[in-house]
C-alpha cells in the first residue's frame, strides 16, 4: 500500500475550546476550514506530512485515538505546555527504544505523543 497521505480525524464535544487548544496552545497551523450557510463544522490542521481533522456532531466520549507528534525538542514543549496549564501524563522520558516520549491529552482527553527523535538514535535521524 502507498500512502501519500494521512489524516486523524477527533470527534470533539466543543468545538471552540479544541481550536483554541490545537491553535493557541499547541500552535498548529489551519490547512482549511469547512462547514454550511456560515457554520465551521470541522477545521483541518496540517501535521508534518499530514493531517489533523477536528469535527463535531458525533461525539461519544473518549475515543481511541492518539496523535504521535514529532518536535525537535521535547523538553522545550513540555516546558511550555505546562505554563500553559496543559496537565502532563507522563513527562518527558528516553524510552528503552530510543526515543523520548511526552504524554499530555487535549481537552476530550484525546491521547498526545510528543515525540522526539535523539541525535544519537541507532535507526533515526533528524534532518536538521
Amino acid at each position: 500500500m502507498e500512502v501519500l497521505s494521512s489524516r486523524i480525524i477527533v470527534d470533539v464535544a466543543d468545538l471552540s475550546r479544541s481550536r483554541r487548544f490545537y491553535e493557541d496552545t499547541l500552535r498548529l497551523h489551519i490547512y482549511r476550514e469547512y462547514g454550511a450557510h456560515g457554520a465551521v463544522i470541522g477545521v483541518v490542521y496540517f501535521l508534518g506530512g499530514g493531517f489533523l481533522e477536528l469535527t463535531t456532531g458525533h461525539h461519544t466520549g473518549k475515543g481511541a485515538v492518539s496523535i504521535w507528534l514529532q518536535v525537535p525538542d521535547v523538553a522545550a514543549e513540555e516546558t511550555r505546555l505546562a505554563a500553559a496549564g496543559v496537565p502532563i501524563r507522563r513527562p518527558a522520558e528516553r524510552m528503552p527504544w530510543g526515543l523520548v516520549e511526552c504524554w499530555i491529552e487535549d481537552p476530550d482527553e484525546v491521547d498526545l505523543c510528543l515525540v522526539e527523535v535523539p541525535d544519537d538514535h541507532p535507526l533515526r535521524r533528524r534532518v536538521q
